[in-house]
């Protein structure tokens, strides 16, 4: 097993000025020449990972449209637009791998890493006394 990167929780202030922690890494995304600098949230239920609207149109704009494909959702995103990309995606200094994203033209969701595919590429172990993570990278890989 590879020797694992150890991330702090992040403190987010919500609308009304509430402050709490949360599981948030720093992950680079990148298409052909172009890389976008994001921070994604763990949920282990999640699929598919959506990006929201303000986030939707700066990828766009950094990654590119010509490879999006329509992606339906469902619950109380299914009457949400969404389009769905496969980008490369880089974590510290671990192998980059290919992940699977959907951006939603809606300001609620974050972008979410989840079961579809993000824990099939890493395993993660939460610390929530302590604030803090683990990413394990699951194989080496190159892309």
């Amino acid at each position: 097993m590879s020797i694992p990167k150890r991330f702090p929780f992040i403190e987010r202030r919500n609308s009304k000025g509430e402050t709490n922690v949360f599981p948030c890494v720093p992950i680079a995304l990148s298409y052909g020449d172009r890389t976008l600098e994001v921070f994604g949230l763990f949920r282990y239920g999640s699929e598919p990972k959506c990006y929201a609207l303000c986030s939707w149109l700066r990828i766009r704009g950094c990654l590119g449209r010509s490879k999006a494909l329509s992606i339906p959702l469902s619950g109380n995103l299914a009457p949400v637009e969404a389009k769905g990309l496969a980008v490369i995606a880089q974590i510290d200094d671990f192998p980059p791998v290919i992940l699977a994203f959907a951006w939603a033209k809606s300001n609620d969701p974050p972008l979410i890493l989840g079961q579809l595919n993000f824990f099939i590429e890493f395993d993660v172990c939460f610390y929530r006394s302590q604030l803090a993570f683990d990413i394990f990278p699951r194989r080496s890989r190159n892309v």
